[in-house]
């Protein structure tokens, strides 16, 4: 139906630079380790940073995009689902309007900072996330005060798996019950999201926060990013005989800090051009008739062309997933990994180098996930085939002189909660 407008990366790409400050994951198993055994070791960390006892642990969870990458921004659809690697933060109240952070995963000691002297800023290492909600809940009138906090997370960072959200994620739902101000996880998230955006300096959408707060186990969530609108579908590979493995490439490439900004921005100069809200508002039937009209101008016309034909692989996925044709869907991620590598352009030789060879290995499909440039891809592979893919992969980083990639299989864990301390 459209042309491909197939191209390369282009020099501009760049990390999204946010997520390398927060605390790194350990990453110790694809299970995202034992969970009693984690609280207990929050519960010893915190008791070690603050010299006191928590008043509870908080978990929130990493999450893989399935599809729908780069929709959020333009109020698109998405279907990510949670990874059982979490944040864990133990936290409790203090009555003096200060944050003492404490991160087990990061070098030095604990971070204090006076809730009243917070002022939003790029950058800021791991310490701006969980500040920044604080932040975010006090710009919207919620009573919020001073609060102990000791931070541990398995969930990988610069892997595309959303650690920022995970940090950002838990410690709103720490906060939210310390202070008993009884939100919704639509509403923690969107405070999450706002710490990131205004505070730690980050134009991210909605996804990644939602993913955290909402997923629950066993399924995908189905979600508008438009009005939060959101449902769980059940994905389960494994009684289909099929396994989805996560492939982190551990590069990150940091090639200029305006590459998502600019996207962004091209996405609402197409939807100002088009006369429309959002791109969310250009149907599929319309695609050509709007990429005549952005003729002159190539690079928007690309980024327009991703956003509406992602929007319509998610509705595929799910209808597919609906339908019990799970193998079926293998396509549709290969698909839309084309369209994030040549229109999109946020793909790098690494992630494309596991997509090509996942899938000329025995894949069904795959499909870089997260902001890109580095970071993770997904493969749906049949169970038979699930080895020989992993080492394919690992073979062909090792040709390519690339450092060896983790690979661990993922299934659909729950969203944020608290986490039994006994």
């Amino acid at each position: 139906m459209n042309e491909s407008g197939a191209r390369r990366p282009t020099a501009d790409r760049t990390a999204r630079s946010a997520p390398s400050a927060a605390p790194p994951g350990d990453g110790a198993d694809e299970t995202g380790g034992d969970e009693r055994a984690r609280v207990a070791a929050g519960v010893a960390g915190f008791r070690a940073a603050h010299g006191t006892e928590p008043a509870g642990v908080w978990a929130a969870p990493g999450r893989v995009n399935l599809i729908g990458e780069h929709t959020d921004t333009s109020g698109g659809l998405a279907m990510p689902f949670a990874l059982p690697h979490t944040t864990l933060a133990a936290a409790s109240a203090r009555p003096d309007g200060m944050l003492r952070l404490h991160s087990a995963n990061a070098p030095g000691g604990a971070v204090e900072l006076a809730l009243d002297a917070l002022r939003p800023a790029a950058g800021g290492g791991w310490a701006a996330y969980p500040a920044g909600v604080a932040w975010a809940m006090r710009e919207a009138g919620l009573p919020v005060g001073g609060a102990d906090v000791h931070v541990t997370s398995t969930v990988p960072t610069g892997a595309g798996l959303s650690s920022s959200a995970a940090l950002e994620v838990a410690t709103a739902s720490a906060l939210n019950d310390l202070y008993g101000l009884g939100l919704t996880a639509e509403r923690l998230a969107r405070l999450a999201q706002r710490a990131e955006n205004g505070f730690v300096g980050v134009p991210c959408g909605i996804m990644d926060q939602m993913a955290s707060a909402c997923c629950t186990t066993g399924h995908a969530l189905y979600l508008d990013t438009r009005d939060l609108a959101h449902r769980a579908v059940p994905f389960d590979v494994a009684a289909h005989g099929l396994r989805l493995l996560v492939v982190d490439t551990r590069v990150q490439h940091e090639l200029g800090d305006g590459a998502y900004a600019n996207r962004h921005a091209a996405c609402e100069r197409g939807a100002r051009r088009l006369g429309v809200p959002a791109l969310r508002d250009v149907a599929y039937g319309e695609l050509d008739a709007a990429l005549e009209k952005l003729a002159d101008d190539p690079v928007v016309r690309r980024r327009v062309r991703h956003v509406v034909t992602e929007n319509r692989r998610v509705e595929e996925v799910i209808a597919l997933l609906e339908a019990g044709e799970t193998r079926a869907i293998g396509p549709v991620l290969t698909a839309g990994h084309a369209s994030l590598r040549d229109d999109f352009e946020v793909s790098c030789a690494e992630l494309d180098l596991v997509v090509e060879t996942a899938n000329a290995a025995g894949a069904l499909g795959a499909r870089m996930t997260g902001g890109g440039f580095g970071g993770s891809a997904i493969a749906l592979v049949p169970d038979a085939a699930a080895d020989a893919v992993a080492a394919a992969v690992t073979e062909a980083f090792a040709a390519a002189g690339f450092r060896a990639p983790r690979i661990f299989p993922a299934t659909p864990a729950a969203g944020a909660r608290r986490l039994p301390t006994d």
